[in-house]
């Protein structure tokens, strides 16, 4: 596997290019290359003095800016191992998870341990007083005075917000964070002249990559807070000249909703868009390239543990339904059987999905039997449950997960193909499709459909409009009312909720 650089290296030596140039930005402040630089330098020195050094880890609360990646940037600086937690984690999740990592310092709101074996614990305010340069000098720190941590180091442990059992800890190199910000980088034809706006939660996978591919790439990376406040999220695509965006489907469809086609807009200025973390419904895929004829639309595909493997632009690739694109560049794909044999796929014979690279993690935290069975007892390659083929051409294609797809007397039925068409009535808000056991067809689709306030619905009017769009096989067996539909943090189906209903 190649050795990379650190993201902070990269940052190191943007610095010394391109000082001047905007790295980072939020609601609340920017900060240029140099700036960047310098503030990473200066907290860095004053975590170490705090215990920071190699190998030990630091927990931090997200705070959705600037500043709480200063501190990411810093953490590793410092030798250290950049532990992140969801805004406002309970009191009960930080501790299980300072605990878990023997966390040598805890930044966020307040102290959630106490006594002689707490951590450091500092705010957020305590950081921004710790990250300011010690002099106002022009001359920037010299990255040939640093240490960069080794491509092989550990740089950070993501922790899942799974709905059962302990949360799994991921754990990535650099290497790990650099492959995957390139993967970003060439997937998108990322410029260096580019500004990304990131809603995605800044303490999980999908919002740091994309992070890390500008910071690789010398451009810039403008953090807001999700896209419920439409207002803030165009303001500051209007203050930064913005000519990317990063979204998850949910993201998009709140967008759509609360703004209409006001993305059509940016048209003339929007170079791509890049949506992952959940599948994209078709209907959206095609009214986002009506209003952005001329804009690149990527979809990735990827994990926590293996990153962002593989990507479509769908703007330019229409008429594949359910293809998620050829595999990104430090990635390779292959599809097995169930005992992990690596199978000829077609659409009528497929598999399951396994990726190798520098971009798959090093390992799960201190669960040595979920590492193996994910790599197959250490094998390059990391195995999902993932039902897809290779087509001809090199595309791969996605039927869904093991456990969601719906195989109705031997037809496999993505429950996406029903939910992007039961969203589209007039009276539902939101809907999530599920397997049911069925004594003729081995299993069924049922749909749980949430309305929208102060429609008026009628089921067997619902059951014609769906009878026009979908074919007789994908006509839900069973429909149930639901008050809303169980979704993670950025959107995905908790479809384990809804099973046995």
């Amino acid at each position: 596997m190649n050795i990379y650089p650190s993201v902070v290296e990269n940052i190191a030596r943007n610095a010394a290019a391109a000082p001047d140039r905007l790295a980072l930005a939020d609601s609340g402040t920017s900060y240029s290359y140099g700036q960047l630089w310098s503030r990473i330098c200066a907290l860095s020195a004053a975590l170490g003095k705090r215990g920071a050094s190699k190998g030990s880890c630091i927990v931090i609360e997200c705070t959705q800016n600037a500043d709480y990646m200063i501190c990411e940037f810093a953490i590793q600086l410092a030798g250290g191992i950049f532990v992140p937690l969801e805004k406002n984690a309970s009191a009960d999740r930080a501790r299980e998870i300072i605990a878990d990592t023997e966390a040598v310092i805890h930044i966020g709101k307040t102290p959630v341990i106490t006594g002689s074996d707490a951590p450091a614990f500092l705010t957020m305010d305590d950081i921004r007083g710790l990250m300011e340069p010690a002099s106002a000098a022009d001359t920037l720190p010299d990255p040939d005075d640093y240490d960069f941590p080794h491509g092989d180091d550990v740089a950070e442990i993501l922790f899942s917000t799974g709905t059962t059992g302990k949360s799994k800890g991921i754990v990535l190199t650099h290497t790990n964070d650099t492959a995957l910000a390139e993967n970003v980088m060439y997937g998108v034809q990322m410029k260096k002249d580019n500004v990304e706006i990131v809603p995605m939660p800044l303490s999980h996978s999908h919002g740091l990559r994309r992070t890390y591919a500008n910071m690789v790439n010398g451009s810039a990376a403008v953090f807001v807070d999700g896209v419920t406040l439409l207002k803030k999220v165009f303001n500051l695509m209007d203050e930064y000249g913005v000519t990317a965006m990063d979204l998850s489907p949910s993201m998009l469809s709140i967008i759509f909703k609360l703004s209409k086609d006001r993305l059509g807009d940016y048209a003339d200025r929007l170079d791509y868009i890049q949506l992952g973390s959940a599948p994209l419904p078709e209907d959206d895929k095609l009214h986002l390239s009506r209003i952005l004829p001329h804009t690149r639309l990527y979809n990735f595909y990827g994990s926590t543990e293996a990153g962002c493997s593989c990507l479509l632009d769908f703007n330019s690739m229409s008429g594949k339904p359910g293809c998620i694109g050829k595999p990104a560049k430090n990635a390779r794909f292959i599809v097995v059987d169930k005992d992990r044999n690596e199978i000829i796929s077609s659409r009528e014979n497929p598999g399951f999905l396994a990726s190798a690279g520098s971009i798959n993690m090093k390992c799960y935290f201190k669960a040595p039997e979920l590492t193996a069975e994910a790599t197959g007892g250490g094998s390059d390659y990391i195995y999902t449950k993932d039902l897809g083929y290779i087509d001809d051409e090199g595309y791969i294609y996605m039927l869904g997960r093991k456990d969601d797809v719906i195989n109705y007397g031997g037809i496999k039925i993505a429950p996406e193909d029903i939910e992007s068409i039961a969203v589209k009535y007039e009276a539902v808000n939101d809907c999530a499709c599920v397997p049911v056991d069925d004594p003729l067809t081995g299993q069924a689709p049922k749909l749980f459909i949430a309305l929208k306030p102060d429609c008026e619905y009628d089921q067997q009017d619902f059951k014609a409009f769906l009878a026009e769009r979908l074919d007789a096989s994908k006509q839900p067996k069973y429909i149930e009312l639901i008050d809303a539909i169980p979704r993670t943090f950025n959107g995905k189906i908790k479809r384990n909720q809804l099973l046995g209903r």
